[in-house]
């Protein structure tokens, strides 16, 4: 099955890529190169250096390819700049994905997996937060995914799209090949380890007054081979569940600060960490309820517990400061 990944540049696509690659798959990347890095994507992948917002050229690489399914990984997901910015949100996740989906239907692909987002909930009304959860996003980057939710749900009605939606709580860890590297980061793994490591000289915790035991905000983390593997179970059930809608999180949370300790003590490193105000956009808790996707995909987390996860990270960094 030939599988177009869009994003397979970046951090959760390229991981996607691999474990498609290892699977048996045959993955096709398209990605601009804006946050992605090329070398990410093995020299036997084929390659498109191509926007999502350019339908033709979509739907070309999908004609030639013969192309089954798309994976849509190719967003912007940064919370605190979406409240900034929310313009470039709309335009690269509305009105890109909406000019993907034209290049899909003009090339004879309708079949989907949606990256979404835990930010599609807003704050929360109960402590583990299942699909049917009220939709109230609080900061644009959400409420951009709700929107293309929403959309692909039209394109099934009237053009027999067929989709997958995953909303990821807190992504995070690496394989042996695949991890986080970006110029600017924002996710609390990444940002620990450049404090441990003394790239730069402290860690801050945004935040020690919100609604939690110890003041800081708590999210699910999930690792995101786990979410490579929710991906490849979307595609092999597609045909039974052809408008699916899947949380992906363990169910548990971690606060803030018991990463910050948890890294401490399994890296055995150490570092200054501050306290500085809330970012704008982000709840108190955001914890997974993922029994749909147990249920219906069979799907269980095996590598998302936090020492893991921690350790994966930690490794992927040694390898990184290596080279």
């Amino acid at each position: 099955m030939n599988i177009l990944v869009t994003g397979g540049a970046g951090y959760i696509g390229s991981v996607v890529t691999e474990i498609l690659q290892r699977r048996g798959y045959k993955p096709f990347v398209v990605d601009n190169l804006s946050i992605g890095r090329r070398k990410y994507v093995p020299e036997d992948i084929p390659f498109f250096e191509n926007d999502i917002a350019d339908s033709d050229a979509i739907a070309k690489i999908i004609r030639d390819n013969h192309i089954d399914v798309v994976m849509h990984f190719a967003a912007f997901a940064l919370v605190g700049e979406s409240v900034e910015n929310p313009e470039k949100y709309f335009t690269n996740n509305i009105e890109g994905t909406l000019n993907l989906l034209k290049g899909m239907k003009a090339g004879g692909c309708k079949r989907i997996i949606f990256s979404s987002t835990c930010a599609v909930y807003g704050n929360p009304v109960k402590d583990a937060l299942d699909e049917s959860h009220p939709k109230n996003p609080i900061n644009p980057y959400g409420y951009s995914k709700l929107v293309m939710e929403n959309c692909l749900d039209w394109y099934a009605q009237a053009y027999g799209f067929k989709y997958n939606i995953f909303r990821y709580f807190n992504a995070a860890g690496a394989t042996a090949l695949h991890g986080e590297d970006r110029d600017i980061e924002t996710h609390i793994l990444p940002i620990l380890l450049q404090a441990a490591f003394k790239e730069r000289d402290h860690f801050t915790i945004f935040g020690n007054d919100y609604n939690t035991n110890d003041g800081t905000c708590i999210r699910d983390y999930i690792h995101v081979e786990d979410l490579a593997e929710a991906h490849i179970l979307g595609i092999e059930n597609m045909n039974s569940h052809p408008r699916a809608i899947y949380n992906l999180g363990t169910g548990n949370g971690y606060s803030n600060l018991q990463v910050v300790n948890a890294l401490k003590e399994i890296t055995g490193m150490d570092f200054e960490v501050k306290y500085g105000e809330r970012r704008p956009g982000d709840p108190d808790m955001l914890v997974a309820a993922a029994t749909k996707a147990n249920q219906e995909l069979k799907w269980v987390p095996k590598h998302s517990d936090l020492k893991n996860i921690i350790e994966t990270a930690f490794s992927w960094k040694n390898k990184l400061l290596e080279k």
